[in-house]
């Protein structure tokens, strides 16, 4: 019964329209909008990798090979389960011109490839011509070339250039590659030429780093899921790799899971900006119907019934503010997708998906819920005898114990499937945990804030201005806690991205640098190394050396089971992985458990492997690792773990087997030179002469590229972060106008005691500034501690705070509510004294 006349009570109290209700419901669909639109575009960017995969991966299936060319009866069962392969190599290699007596070299990431290529797709050349045409070549066999490589080392079509020892000419430069998203991350950009071609170049030769990747074309209706096994059970041991269309482009796919994931996190963060928002418009609206409630208790209204009334209006504006977030986070996508489209690199299908519009409603529903719970339940300390009384800011700050174990509970849900949709379940309650420490900070920030206010009040005696903005600060009507909570939280997380986005950039541009070798060299051929380091090891600008054997191997079990049952996704399983060999280990090497091999040994293989990695993994001294290398399956017992680190981009290998378990494999050395800037490019330059079969990286252009990336990492996460902030801004502007009332009164009282009206707007200005400040403190605070957290456990990179952006982090905060404060500040300065103070009584 009392249902009904609730529902009855809210129908009619909703017909009052929207009023007090406009930043509840702005704040409820811009977190709900960020969420479904960032879900949104993840899911059309999937849904593009998933339709486009056959193209994105050059085939309706590939196998692929490290260091090894497919023999007769790997090819005779691929040509036999296909319509159509292609094989192409890829692999690393140094661009050469000589041009008026010098020689311009550039890093470059190799394709070469054979007649049937490109399976699906069409590359697109300038000047237009097919394929193999431009790959015919006139003197010289053809290349077509990436622009940006062109560029660098001054070629036109027309142009010689040399890989290793082969000369080729240049006829085209690439404008469209169809499968260049499926091929990964490189650190040069692409050059294509024809396998055959490289025949005689000391590119290919045994042990050098290749891949080798076999195309195909499918019969229609082939069950991929069989084919898959069979490719398994047929090649296991093997070293095979096995993909198909429909897991075109892993690494791709895995990146925007991954950031989208994060955005989406982060796009919570900006709800609970608005949470904080929802709450004080509830808080807001409920003081003014004390009345109201007053009176329906009078005519016999029980606790329930209020509750209830008010519980099913808010309800319904909330269902209505989640409707209107996920119209715009599925139609701005949708209307930007033209433009999104053309950013991107790789396919995007762009429609409406219901999965990320049903997450963004259910994280609004809760959010709804958890920060609405608590005013609405203070509607039950209303009592007939509180008609002219205001019953409601005088009732207690935690409800009944009811309504706290059910917002807890609430918080655990949303936690929970925050844990489960993110697919990182970690990362979620990283996140979740950051936000409450900030929320509790932040809170009792405010407090603070508050006490210090009265306290420092009485001591501003001459500067009424300060005088009356400290007071009304201190006062109980204030809104200090709306504002430090709201902007304090959207100020925390765009200072702890700030302080993430400049520690790793620092970590990458400054710090690494000190550490990190002049060039990496890979592709040594036995029969170079010594005259390699010779060169090296007597130049005075070398300060170090550092040379390892290196072969590439796939780990394929672990204690007899696959290694991906066991390791999951570890990266460490997820591909090929470079190893090496040696009797003894070195000076920096540090073995933190077990025992090395004996000088000499050749018993059974035994492995050293990286300590952090292994602990990841679970393993434990005395469990076997099987690796495949060109083929054939080695299986060690790991004997040791030791410490490697691999941020200083020196050299690091996961695993160090014994000389003997790896004796016969061909291979070839790697190699990492310190030496000063100035004789950079004359160290480059001796060798490349010397041996053009080598690839030499540098390591400050690989610092580049990967800071490239980082640049549209950090892009999208500010936006993210942004809509946080404006969400903050919303709410600021509803405290300020929730309290255009009392400042009406206030400066009333002011004016009838003699103050101008330029002073009351003095006080009115500091009093937003000072709360502002005050907000921006508190954000550095929480936000240097989330981003030493993140920084110091997450990404394990040293930590310095980053000053400019906490400074303007505090100014920001200023400026903000200074505007909010002066736009909600003309009216009451406008206002007639008499008018209000005959209202008032």
């Amino acid at each position: 019964m009392s249902l009904r006349i609730a529902s009855r009570f809210a129908r009619r109290e909703l017909r009052g329209g929207l009023r007090g209700f406009r930043i509840f419901l702005a704040c409820l669909a811009l977190g709900v909008a960020t969420i479904a639109g960032v879900g949104s575009v993840r899911t059309a960017i999937q849904a593009g990798l998933s339709d486009q995969g056959a193209v994105l991966l050059g085939g309706d299936a590939q196998a692929e090979f490290t260091y090894r060319f497919a023999n007769e009866d790997e090819r005779a069962w691929l040509d036999s389960i296909s319509t159509e392969v292609s094989e192409i190599t890829d692999f690393r290699s140094m661009a050469t011109v000589d041009r008026d007596g010098e020689r311009a070299r550039g890093l470059t990431q190799v394709k070469s490839v054979d007649a049937a290529y490109p399976l699906l797709g069409e590359i697109v050349l300038d000047p237009p011509m097919p394929l193999a045409q431009a790959l015919d070549g006139d003197d010289h066999p053809g290349a077509v070339m990436a622009p940006v490589l062109a560029d660098r080392l001054g070629l036109s079509p027309g142009d010689a250039f040399r890989l290793g020892d082969n000369t080729f000419t240049l006829s085209a430069v690439i404008e469209t590659e169809p499968d260049d998203a499926g091929d990964g991350f490189g650190l040069g950009p692409r050059t294509m030429v024809r396998t055959q071609d490289l025949e005689g170049s000391g590119l290919l030769a045994p042990g050098s780093l290749y891949e080798t990747e076999y195309r195909l074309l499918l019969p229609p209706g082939t069950d991929l899921d069989a084919l898959e096994a069979e490719a398994e059970a047929r090649f296991e041991g093997r070293g095979i790799r096995w993909r198909d269309a429909r897991n075109g482009a892993p690494g791709i796919a895995r990146f925007v899971e991954r950031l989208g994931n994060f955005l989406v996190l982060v796009g919570l963060s900006g709800l609970a900006v608005g949470g904080i928002g929802v709450s004080a418009a509830v808080r807001a609206y409920l003081a003014r119907k004390t009345s109201v409630i007053a009176t329906l208790r009078t005519l016999g209204a029980s606790r329930a019934t209020i509750f209830q009334t008010y519980f099913l209006q808010v309800g319904a504006l909330s269902l209505l503010g989640i409707a209107i977030g996920l119209v715009l986070g599925a139609a701005v996508p949708l209307l930007f997708a033209p433009l999104i489209t053309a950013a991107l690199p790789i396919p995007a299908l762009f429609t409406l998906y219901p999965v990320p519009l049903a997450e963004a409603a259910i994280y609004g529903l809760l959010t709804a819920l958890i920060f609405t719970l608590w005013p609405l339940a203070r509607t039950e300390e209303v009592r007939a005898a509180s008609l002219f009384r205001d019953a409601l800011d005088s009732a207690r700050a935690i409800p009944a114990r009811r309504y706290v174990v059910a917002t807890a509970l609430l918080v655990v849900a949303l936690v929970g499937l925050a844990a489960v949709f993110s697919g990182n379940p970690a990362l979620a309650l990283w996140t979740a945990g950051g936000i409450l420490a900030a929320l509790v900070i932040l809170a009792l920030a405010a407090v603070g804030i508050r006490w210090l206010a009265r306290r420092a009040a009485p001591a501003t005696r001459g500067r009424p201005a300060w005088r009356w903005a400290l007071a009304a600060i201190g006062g109980p009507r204030e809104t200090a806690a709306s504002v430090v909570l709201s902007l304090g939280l959207g100020l925390a997380v765009l200072a702890a991205i700030g302080q993430i986005d400049g520690n790793l950039r620092a970590a990458i541009a400054r710090d690494l640098p000190e550490v990190a070798p002049s060039y990496f060299f890979v592709d040594i051929q036995p029969d170079q190394i010594d005259g390699y380091r010779e060169r090296l090891e007597t130049d005075p600008a070398v300060s170090r050396v550092d040379t390892a054997p290196m072969m590439r191997g796939v780990v394929t079990r672990i204690n007899g089971e696959r290694a991906q049952d066991v390791a999951g996704d570890h990266w460490v399983v997820r591909g090929d992985r470079g190893i090496t060999y040696a009797a003894q280990p070195d000076s920096r090497t540090t073995v933190t458990e077990g025992d090395w091999w004996p000088e000499g040994y050749s018993g059974e293989p035994q492995v050293s492997f990286a300590a952090e990695e292994a602990e990841e993994i679970g393993l434990q001294i005395g469990d076997t690792v099987t690796v495949n290398i060109l083929g054939r399956d080695i299986t060690a017992t790991i004997t040791s773990f030791r410490a490697v680190d691999f941020s200083t981009a020196g050299i690091g290998f996961v695993m160090t087997f014994n000389p003997a378990a790896l004796q016969g494999a061909p291979h070839t050395f790697i190699s990492t030179v310190y030496a000063e800037p100035q004789a950079e490019a004359r160290i480059l330059r001796d060798l490349a002469d010397a041996y053009p079969n080598i690839t030499a990286i540098r390591v400050r252009d690989a610092i580049d590229r990967v800071s490239e990336l980082l640049d549209g990492v950090a892009g999208a996460v500010r936006w993210g972060a942004a809509a946080t902030l404006v969400t903050g801004f919303l709410v600021l502007i509803g405290a300020a106008a929730a309290g255009e009332g009392a400042r009406t009164y206030e400066a009333a009282v002011l004016k009838t005691l003699g103050a101008s009206r330029r002073r009351i707007l003095q006080s009115f200005a500091l009093r937003s500034a000072l709360l502002g400040g005050a907000a921006g403190v508190v954000a550095i605070v929480a936000g240097i501690l989330g981003g030493w957290a993140v920084s110091t456990f997450l990404m394990e990179t040293s930590f310095a705070v980053i000053w400019p952006s906490a400074l303007g982090i505090v100014a920001g905060g200023v400026v903000a509510t200074l505007l909010a404060g002066l736009a909600f500040a003309w009216r009451p300065l406008a206002a007639r004294p008499a008018q209000v103070l005959r209202a008032r009584e």
